[in-house]
Parts: C-alpha cells; structure tokens; sequence
C-alpha cells in the first residue's frame, strides 16, 4: 500500500476497499465470464442446439457464481499468449466447463468482443450505482436533513455577493441542498443503463448465417433485459455508450452540488457561523495549536476536482469511436472506476465534516441584530403598498454603504408623512426575525427528500 501510485489504492485504500469487487481487473474478468456463461444459457433456452446434461448445467452456474483468484491468473496466464483479453475469457471457459460434443462451441458463439465488454461494464456500473451510490447518497441526504430540522428556525447572516443579505434560517440554507440533492438521487434511483448483443458490425450476421430464421433481434432484447440493463440493438459494432455519458454527466451533477455545499461550508466556518468540533489528538497546523481546519470539505473539494475532469473525458470520448470502432476507448474505460472512486471518497470525507459541526447560534443572532439596515427591504416595500414616492431611494440613501442604525430607521419612519398604523408596523419590524417563509420551505425540502430516499 505505502508503495501504491495512486492514493486511490495507498493512503485511502482502506476506505475504498469495497470498491474493488466492481473496479479492478478481478472484477472485469468476473463479470465477462458472468455475461459469457449467461448468454451459453440464453442460446441453450432457444432450442436451436444440443442440450446440456445437469452436471454440465451445475458446471455452468458454479463459473458464474464461484469466480475465484485461480480463475483470474488462469485467464492471465492465457492472456500473456494470444494477447486478446475478451478471448482468453473464452479460452478458460472452454477450459473450465468441457461440455461435451460441440456445446463448447456456443461460448462467444456468434458475438463479437465488444458484446461481452459493453454489457460487463454496464452490469458493473449497475451494482456499483444500486449497491455503493445510492446508498451514500442516502446517508448525506440524511444527515443534511437531521441539520436542517435541528436548525429549522434559527435565524442565519445570509450574504449575496459576499455581502451582508436578508437573513434567513440556518435550516432553509441547508434545505437547499437537501432538494437538490433529493432531485439528483431520484434521476439516479430510475437510470437505466443499456447494453447491445448484435454482433460484429451490430448486424446480427454471425446469428442469421447460422439460423436465418430466427428472431435474434428478440433474442438479444430480452437476453439484455434479464440482465437489468436497456436493450440498445442500433449499434455499430460498439454500444454508443450514451447512457454512460448520460450517468457520468449526472454523476457530475451529484459532485457539483457536493462541492456548492462544502465550499458554503467552508465560507461559514471561516465566518464562525458554523463550528466544527475538533476531535482528540488531532492537530490542525503544525505551528498554530489554536486551529482546527475545515479539513473533510476540503478533501472533497480536492477528490471532486479530479473525478469530475475524469468524469467529463469519459463522457466525451467514450461516445465517439472512429467508423465501426477504434480501440482507444479501451484504455479509457479502465478508468472509469477511478473517476466514481474519487467521487465517492468526495462524498465520504464530506459526511465526515457534517458530522463534526455545530451551529454558532450566538454568532449568528449578534451578527443579523448588529444589521438593522436590512430592513431597508421590508420597509420599501411596505411603504410602496401606502403608496409612497419611489420608497426604494428613500432607503437607499439612509442604508446603501453606511452603518444604519435602529436610531436611524426610526427616525427616519417618524418622519415620514403616512398613516400612524403604517407607522407601528414599519417600527414593529425585527430583523432577527425577518426569515420569511424560511420554516416552512424547510419542511416542504424535508417531506419531498424523506418520500424520496425512503
């Protein structure tokens, strides 16, 4: 580990250990020979060949199930002779089950490498996306909304353009991110990813020169479909790939809403609206005792600089293949788990951070008492109900870069020719409670994201 080149697999490899039972070499080989042994069992169903004895059928689903290390270095070892990684898959197979007569002639019968490849790697993103993604993306989601229901009503310094703004409630910032976050995992919760079974010019030829008469088009669509993925039968002899782009690109999406969240969370704590609790034995800098960094949010800013660069060359290149195809997609693919890593160690190290903060409420309260003149906007807006002349420049000209005072704004509504109702409503007014619907936008965000990740 400590001589491993990428982090990935060194200084984070214990927390992404889970990821290599979907991203490593193994597990590509596992899932070729997985796609390779289902479809022997597809063509055997159509009744067109010879069939199989039950020890032979037990052999079968034994390979699919039982893929071990012998297997993989096996599969190597016949790699480093014929050089072609697809059909060193083909050889061990014909290895490993000897079925009797001709039936070893139905693995890779008819199919070309990329037919094994495209559907290996959409069945991979598949359990990487229903058993790792989504679930971490439920677990932020639900911390976010355990935030926003405990800061529901706290009143919050809001700033537009780094500058004082409206106030609102901590909850309601937080809420933001609750629904977009929600929005995102429902895209993902429905993506379907394709795969396409057609051969080598994505014509079926192989197929009909063997059984003119049979419907491989059917075929194909429901071999496909059995294996949770969308048929895709208008191809070239590669799958376009623009359901991965589709995912990568709402991947993307996930991160950048990732990383609005921890560079606002980051702006907080540098403000002292949040704090963030430091743990034992920690140290934040090696010369300042006093600091205890924001350090979880800015890893996942880091980690998601770098998976949505990958991210956005995966969803470029991979949907363009010279002709037919060109094999540098193949190299590019290799990376597509090093992308989704980064994204997920984003995602950690953000709940992470979440889970080591707190609101500063006295912070938050001194600072939105300490500015009166945001008031400025609810006055205005009174006074252009009372039909007041151009109210808007009135308070501008008292509040617009000065320090206006509570004195100053009394003043100013007691010298104002309107009603005296209008009057104890303008002075009425408290800025620290001046949030709006703020509350209950909060629990509009929290019953969508609860119904949706539930």
């Amino acid at each position: 580990m400590y001589m491993a080149i990428s982090p990935l697999d060194g200084r984070y490899g214990k927390q992404l250990e889970t990821l290599k039972i979907y991203f490593s070499e193994f597990a590509l080989m596992k899932w070729r020979c997985f796609v390779e042994l289902s479809f022997v069992e597809e063509l055997i169903g159509t009744g067109l060949f010879a069939g199989i004895t039950k020890a032979e059928a037990s052999r079968i689903q034994s390979a699919k199930s039982d893929f071990s290390t012998e297997d993989y270095f096996r599969i190597k070892e016949i790699e480093k002779k014929i050089r072609h990684d697809v059909k060193s898959c083909e050889v061990f197979l014909g290895e490993k089950l000897n079925l009797a007569g001709d039936n070893n002639n139905l693995i890779h019968f008819g199919l070309t490498s990329e037919d094994i490849n495209n559907i290996a790697y959409s069945s991979i993103l598949k359990s990487y996306l229903e058993d790792v993604q989504l679930p971490a993306l439920k677990k932020l989601i639900t911390r976010m909304c355990e935030i926003c229901e405990s800061w529901r009503d706290d009143v919050f310094p809001a700033r537009t353009h780094g500058q004082k703004a409206s106030p609102t409630t901590a909850g309601k910032e937080m809420a933001v991110f609750v629904s977009r976050l929600s929005k995102i995992f429902a895209k993902l919760k429905k993506f379907t990813f394709k795969g396409k079974l057609n051969g080598a010019t994505g014509n079926f030829s192989a197929f009909c020169a063997a059984f003119p008469d049979y419907d491989w088009i059917d075929f194909s669509n429901k071999f496909v479909g059995r294996l949770g993925l969308g048929s895709n039968c208008v191809t070239t002899q590669i799958e376009d790939h623009d359901a991965w782009a589709e995912y990568f690109n709402i991947t993307r999406q996930v991160n950048n809403i990732v990383l609005d969240l921890d560079c606002d969370m980051w702006q907080y704590i540098s403000y002292g609206y949040i704090r963030e609790m430091s743990e034992p034995g920690a140290v934040g800098s090696s010369t300042m005792p006093h600091k205890v960094n924001p350090i979880n949010f800015e890893n996942s800013e880091g980690n998601i600089a770098i998976s949505n660069s990958l991210l956005s060359v995966l969803s470029e290149k991979l949907c363009r293949s010279r002709m037919q195809r060109d094999l540098s997609d193949s190299t590019v693919e290799r990376n597509i788990g090093v992308a989704l890593a980064h994204s997920h160690l984003a995602i950690s190290e953000t709940l992470k951070g979440l889970n080591k903060i707190e609101l500063n409420r006295e912070k938050c309260l001194e600072e939105v008492k300490a500015s009166p003149e945001l008031l400025a906007e609810p006055m205005q807006t009174i006074l252009r109900l009372a039909g007041v002349a151009d109210p808007y420049t009135l308070l501008k000209n008292i509040t617009r870069g000065k320090e206006a005072t509570g004195s100053d704004l009394r003043e100013f509504v007691n010298g104002l020719d309107i009603a005296d109702e209008i009057k104890r409503k303008l002075l009425s007014l408290d800025v620290t409670r001046y949030t709006g619907l703020a509350s209950k936008i909060c629990d509009i965000a929290l019953d969508t994201a609860r119904s949706v990740i539930l």
